[in-house]
């Protein structure tokens, strides 16, 4: 039996019984007598956190954090949640249907149709890139949380949508553009050579990712492997050339500063997740491994 009440110290349900042994309770055995007592309030809407501000985390008991039968925990509504993976399926849905729109409608939108093989080449490669992360999405990908507010869902899906979408493809798919046709045929097939060896090896590497967390779980391991013995994340390594790549092939501006702006976010990303490698792991994590760039950086 535990007390919910809210940061103010306001009470919402006095002496909710759990059900299930104050020693053998666990957190979600907790949240499910909520959500049982507060049908509103699902499983992926609340915080659970002590009176000292931790966290209660799934797949853990209450005794773990002290809370002994009669004690109260602070509950939040997080309000609707939105699943990770319906999220990412969303955003990268977003530069898939306006390329493919704005590609076959060059007429109606411009008024003239005349596609290059400059144009025709770039928008594969697009396509051949979102839809490889739409089946990441579906089939590779374990997200550490399961949800996110509903309301970021326009702000999450902006950046694909707007740059990854129009911003790219308005001005690459105009009649008359020609990008990187003057380059020799033999130049732009190494280019493609290197964005198709670069998308592979990012899904091998998300691949390894995915592999570390068994299902349900989600415990962190140091990766090894393809890469990563050399940087922490080569997935955003690869990521970043298989966009450079784009860029010689497209011969376009615009396709140049999506690269830049993506290549930034993904450094401050990279990182992030170097820094909390280190913090998890100390000594065992590899001393010589860089962030981004093999010996580098």
């Amino acid at each position: 039996i535990v007390t919910l009440k809210k940061k103010s110290g306001d009470v919402i349900c006095k002496d909710l019984d759990i059900g299930v042994a104050s020693k053998e309770a666990s957190v979600e055995d907790l949240s499910r007598a909520i959500f049982k007592a507060y049908p509103k309030w699902n499983l992926s809407r609340q915080r659970l956190t002590t009176a000292d501000g931790k966290t209660l985390e799934k797949g853990k008991s209450l005794e773990s954090y002290g809370v002994k039968d009669g004690d109260f925990v602070l509950f939040k509504d997080l309000g609707p949640q939105i699943g990770w993976s319906t999220v990412f399926f969303l955003e990268y849905l977003g530069p898939i249907l306006i390329h493919a729109f704005i590609y076959f409608n060059q007429k109606l939108i411009y008024g003239a149709s005349a596609l290059s093989k400059a144009q025709t080449l770039t928008f594969y490669c697009v396509l051949a890139h979102f839809i490889k992360r739409e089946f990441e999405t579906l089939f590779v990908h374990k997200f550490s949380n399961d949800t996110m507010p509903l309301r970021n869902l326009p702000k999450n899906c902006a950046h694909y949508w707007l740059l990854g979408g129009l911003f790219l493809a308005y001005p690459i798919y105009r009649p008359g553009f020609v990008g990187a046709l003057a380059l020799p045929n033999s130049f732009l097939l190494q280019l493609l050579g290197l964005f198709l060896y670069a998308e592979g090896s990012n899904f091998v590497t998300h691949v390894i990712l995915s592999n570390l967390r068994p299902p349900g779980s989600r415990a962190r391991k140091i990766p090894y492997g393809y890469g990563f013995n050399f940087v922490s994340c080569p997935n955003y390594t690869y990521e970043i050339l298989a966009w450079i790549a784009l860029t010689a092939i497209s011969g376009s501006i615009t396709t140049l500063l999506f690269t830049i702006v993506g290549a930034v976010q993904m450094y401050l990303w990279a990182v992030k997740k170097h820094k909390r490698y280190r913090k998890d792991f100390g000594d065992s994590y590899p001393k010589n491994r860089k962030i981004l760039i093999p010996f580098v950086l």
